[in-house]
């Protein structure tokens, strides 16, 4: 009998007024004037994950990494991976290559300052790596990026979507090389592809949505992926936006917890640079 995949527990490490929903309103030279709630949050979520023997992967925005050193330090001493999320939170689709280059490169070097670890992952902000925007793999492969976690398998959504990319953990061949690229999963429902990763997906549809396309998965022998951000564990915050914003950002914030927990229980987890390592090179 095959063991069934190893599934991947992703946090995007940020605060909720670094989502680009909040970006017209909610500046950047505003944001050090928000509370930053991440940290409790994170202290609460390790403990939760190593209740269950879990490791996950932490993508994490260096903007707020330069400023909580020991959430990211407490991060890596628990035995959990850490990746990048940019340093500003910045959609690469809005970037020159430039620019690009810059943000994950000094990511990068804090990250790894603060713990004393590789970091070779990375994850776009909302997913912003679309048709289009591949010379960022290219960035990635030469600041020492091994693999790639920006890509999600889906057509419709107007900031991210890659609709031809694969369902499951593959190579992306560029000039520089090839470099290993795990997508956020999906269901597929009657032949469409629908999101169904985490997030507010998770948040939004009942529990076994998100199930049934972990189960498609491991049908597959593929592992799944799933990623929340610290804010969608919290309450909604005092802030002035749209009432359309207000409800995706912030609906179903009071079950997260408790399906976080159901989840933990039903599949079993490892980093995403374990199931990197066990890739084969497109060469090899």
């Amino acid at each position: 009998m095959t063991a069934r995949p190893r599934h991947h527990f992703t946090v995007d490490v940020e605060e909720f007024f670094h989502g680009t929903a909040f970006e017209r309103h909610i500046p950047r030279d505003r944001w050090s004037a928000w509370p930053r709630r991440a940290p409790a949050i994170m202290d609460r979520l390790l403990e939760v994950l190593d209740g269950h023997g879990t490791r996950a992967t932490f993508f994490i925005v260096g903007w707020l990494a330069e400023l909580e050193p020991d959430m990211v330090r407490r991060c890596a001493e628990e035995g959990h991976e850490i990746a990048s999320h940019s340093w500003d939170h910045r959609l690469v689709t809005v970037q020159t290559p430039e620019a690009f280059r810059e943000s994950i490169r000094r990511n990068r070097a804090l990250l790894e300052d603060l713990t004393g670890t590789a970091v070779v992952g990375f994850r776009a902000p909302s997913f912003s790596i679309v048709p289009g925007a591949e010379w960022a793999f290219d960035a990635l492969l030469e600041e020492g990026y091994r693999y790639d976690a920006s890509l999600f398998p889906i057509r419709g959504h107007p900031t991210y979507g890659y609709p031809e990319a694969p369902l499951d953990p593959h190579w992306i061949r560029r000039p520089s090389g090839a470099i290993a690229e795990l997508p956020a999963t999906t269901l597929t429902v009657a032949g469409r592809r629908l999101p169904a990763s985490g997030g507010a997906y998770f948040r939004f549809f009942p529990y076994g949505y998100l199930k049934s396309a972990f189960r498609q998965a491991e049908n597959r022998g593929e592992p799944a992926m799933f990623y929340i951000h610290p804010w969608e564990f919290d309450v909604a915050p005092d802030v002035d936006v749209p009432f359309k914003t207000r409800l995706r950002a912030f609906h179903g914030l009071d079950r997260t917890w408790s399906r976080v927990d159901r989840l933990l229980r039903d599949f079993d987890f490892q980093t995403v640079v374990e199931t990197v390592d066990a890739m084969t090179p497109p060469d090899a």
